[in-house]
C-alpha cells in the first residue's frame, strides 16, 4: 500500500521535506532581495554604481558555479551539492550584513549568489526524485506556489525590520536569512530522497556526456531558447523595466507598485492548483503558448497605461492589471517547464539538464533587466513596449513550434489518453 501510495503520489516525506526547503529559501530570498541595493547605496553609503557592482557579481556567481553544479547533482546527487550550497548561501548572506565596504561586499555576493544558484538545481532534482512523473507537474506547481508565497511573505516581514537609519537592522536582516539556509540544510538536506530509477537501455559508452550531451540535444536547446526568451520578457522586466515604467513613465506611486507586486503574488496563490487541474489535461506546448497570449494582453494593458498616464485612478487600476496578468501566465508556466526538463534528461544527467535549465534562466534575468531599463530610462517606452510584445509573439511560435520536437509523453499527450480512457470504459459499462 505504502509503495503504492508513493508511485501515485510521491515519497510523501522526502518531497515535504523538499517543498518545505523550497519555502524556507523563498522566504530568506524575498527578506533580503528586496532591500540589498538600499543596504549599499544608502546605508553603507557606497553609492548606486557600488550597489550596481553588487548585484552584476551575484548575477556572474551563477555563471561560474552552475556548469560544475550539473555535475556535481550527477556524480554525487543532489544532497551534497544542496548542502554546499546552503553553506555557500548562508555564510555569504551573514558576511554580506557585516560587510562595510565595497571589497567585501563583493565577495560576499559572490558567495551568496553561488549559494543560491546553487541550490535551486539541486531542489529542483529532488523533486524529479521524489515524485511519479503522473504527478510532477503538481509537485513543480507547488513549488512554484510555495516560493511566491515565501517571498511575499518575507519581503512583507523584512519589510518591518530594515530602517535605513539603523545599519544594525539590516545586519539582522541578513543574519535572520543566514539561519534560513542553515535550516534548508537542515530541514531538505538530510532528506531521503528515493536513488534516481535506472534506465531502460544504458547509454552507449561513446555517448556524450556533460553539456555536450546537452548541446546534441536540439529538444532541449530550443526549450532553453524559449526558456530564455520566457524569462527576459516577463521574470526580467517584472521587477525592473515594468516597475521603471510604471513609476517614471505612469508617475505610479511606490506604494501602488508595491500593491500590484502584492496582486501578482496573490493570483498566482488562488490560481496555480486550479490552473494545475487545466494543464493537466492539455498539452504542455499549449500551456505555454497560451502563457504567452495571456503576456500579450499585460503588454496591451501597459500601452493603455501609457497612453491615460494622466488619469490617475485608470492607471492604476492597468498597471494592477499587468502583474495580475502575469501572475495568470506564470501559473501556467509553472506545471510545465520542469517537468520538460525532467522528461528531456536522461537520468544519468538530470542535474546537468536542470543546472543547464538553471544557467539560461540566470542569464535572461540578468540581461533582461538592462534592456527593459535602458528603454524605460531613454524615454523610448513604446519602443520597449513594442519589443516586449514582439518577444511574447516569439514565445508563442516557439512554443508551438517545439510541440513537433517533443515526444507524446513529454508534451503530456500520452497523460491525457491515460487519463481519458477509463472515463471512455465508465462511460461504454453505463
Amino acid at each position: 500500500m505504502k509503495q503504492q501510495r508513493q508511485q501515485r503520489y510521491g515519497a510523501g516525506g522526502p518531497l515535504r521535506r523538499v517543498q518545505i526547503g523550497n519555502a524556507l529559501s523563498a522566504f530568506g530570498s524575498g527578506f533580503t532581495m528586496p532591500y540589498m541595493f538600499v543596504y549599499v547605496d544608502q546605508v553603507r553609503g557606497l553609492g548606486s554604481v557600488a550597489a550596481g557592482m553588487v548585484f552584476t557579481v551575484f548575477a556572474l556567481a551563477a555563471l561560474a558555479v552552475l556548469p560544475f553544479t550539473g555535475r556535481g547533482i550527477d556524480r554525487y546527487g543532489p544532497r551534497p551539492v544542496l548542502l554546499a550550497g546552503a553553506a555557500l548561501a548562508a555564510v555569504g548572506a551573514f558576511s554580506f550584513g557585516q560587510a562595510t565596504g565595497t571589497p567585501g561586499l563583493l565577495v560576499a555576493s559572490f558567495l551568496f549568489g553561488a549559494g543560491v544558484t546553487t541550490c535551486q538545481p539541486a531542489l529542483a532534482t529532488m523533486i524529479v526524485r521524489s515524485s511519479p512523473r503522473a504527478t510532477r507537474h503538481r509537485a513543480f506547481a507547488l513549488q512554484f506556489t510555495l516560493v511566491n508565497l515565501g517571498m511575499g511573505i518575507g519581503a512583507l516581514v523584512g519589510g518591518q525590520i530594515v530602517d535605513v537609519a539603523e545599519p544594525a537592522s539590516l545586519t539582522r536582516l541578513f543574519t535572520i536569512e543566514a539561519l534560513t539556509f542553515l535550516g534548508l540544510a537542515a530541514v531538505t538536506g538530510t532528506a531521503r530522497i528515493p536513488a534516481a530509477v535506472e534506465e531502460a537501455e544504458p547509454a552507449r559508452r561513446d555517448a556524450p556526456s556533460g553539456l555536450r550531451a546537452l548541446v546534441a540535444d536540439k529538444a532541449m536547446l530550443r526549450l532553453c531558447l524559449l526558456a530564455g526568451l520566457i524569462f527576459f520578457t516577463c521574470y526580467g522586466q517584472f521587477e525592473s523595466g515594468v516597475a521603471a515604467f510604471a513609476t517614471d513613465t505612469v508617475g505610479t506611486a511606490p506604494s501602488t507598485l508595491g500593491l500590484a507586486i502584492g496582486a501578482n503574488a496573490l493570483t498566482i496563490v488562488l490560481l496555480q492548483m486550479f490552473v494545475v487541474r487545466i494543464t493537466e489535461r492539455r498539452r504542455r506546448t499549449t500551456a505555454m503558448a497560451a502563457a504567452g497570449v495571456v503576456w500579450l494582453a499585460a503588454w496591451a494593458m501597459a500601452l493603455v497605461a501609457g497612453l491615460i498616464r494622466t488619469e490617475t485612478m485608470a492607471a492604476t487600476v492597468a498597471i494592477v492589471a499587468i502583474y495580475a496578468l502575469f501572475g495568470v501566465g506564470e501559473s501556467l508556466l509553472a506545471p510545465t517547464l520542469g517537468p520538460i526538463v525532467a522528461d528531456l534528461a536522461p537520468t544519468r544527467l538530470l542535474g546537468t539538464y536542470n543546472a543547464g535549465y538553471a544557467l539560461v534562466k540566470q542569464i535572461a534575468i540578468a540581461v533582461g533587466p538592462a534592456v527593459g531599463v535602458l528603454l524605460v530610462g531613454s524615454g523610448t517606452w513604446p519602443l520597449y513596449l513594442a519589443a516586449m510584445a514582439a518577444c511574447t509573439l516569439m514565445i508563442i511560435a516557439l512554443s508551438v513550434r517545439l510541440r513537433g520536437h517533443l515526444t507524446p509523453a513529454q508534451d503530456n499527450v500520452h497523460q491525457l489518453t491515460v487519463v481519458q480512457h477509463p472515463v471512455r470504459e465508465l462511460q461504454t459499462a453505463a
